[in-house]
């Protein structure tokens, strides 16, 4: 484990082996970070935040209350999560906080918001600046502002040209892996 003298880690957190933790972060007191993690310069990790395995956070990400990252996401830089609604200054709303799942593998681009209260599936891939406002598919390819789907994406992170809707097959060229979608739902074969 590596963590920098400028980050401020509470009495109390979790922090796996051979996670490292740059320039001035802030780790709240209850958070759970796995192993071989990477959290950039000022990221803020707040309390009931459950962190997974080989999770890459980048520079500027607050991962507030209620945010579960699964093992192997991607978090781009300045990315931002919700766990409020209808926030208001004035009004405490700390007992209304909804929680944000994003699931094994997803990668979520550099300025995307992610609105709380959703669920990201496996190896989702959101592009950088896209507003995220409803739970997303497994594999799903989403853009825009508010995010919808374009496309799928492989586990290797490659583009593949199956339908959007309907049936059909692709090998990654890179893994050998197959991709079959049925019905508008895409899996992956095991190996």
């Amino acid at each position: 484990m590596r963590i920098h003298e400028t980050a401020i880690i509470d009495d109390g957190a979790k922090i796996g082996e051979g996670t490292r933790i740059w320039h001035w972060v802030h780790v709240c007191r209850t958070a759970v970070i796995g192993p071989n993690c990477s959290l950039g310069q000022n990221v803020y990790v707040g309390n009931n935040v459950k962190i997974g395995e080989n999770v890459k956070i980048q520079n500027n990400v607050s991962v507030y209350d209620e945010v579960e990252l699964e093992d192997h996401v991607f978090c781009g830089p300045s990315c931002v999560f919700t766990n409020v609604y209808n926030p208001r200054s004035e009004i405490v709303r700390k007992n209304e906080y909804r929680k944000t799942l994003v699931k094994r593998g997803a990668t979520l681009g550099a300025n995307c918001t992610i609105v709380c209260d959703i669920t990201i599936g496996e190896y989702a891939f959101i592009a950088a600046g896209a507003v995220v406002t409803k739970d997303v598919a497994s594999f799903a390819l989403m853009v825009g502002v508010p995010a919808r789907q374009i496309g799928w994406m492989s586990a290797y992170g490659e583009r593949l040209s199956l339908p959007m809707e309907g049936n059909g097959e692709e090998v990654c060229p890179h893994t050998g892996v197959v991709y079959k979608l049925k019905d508008g739902r895409l899996e992956k074969e095991s190996r």
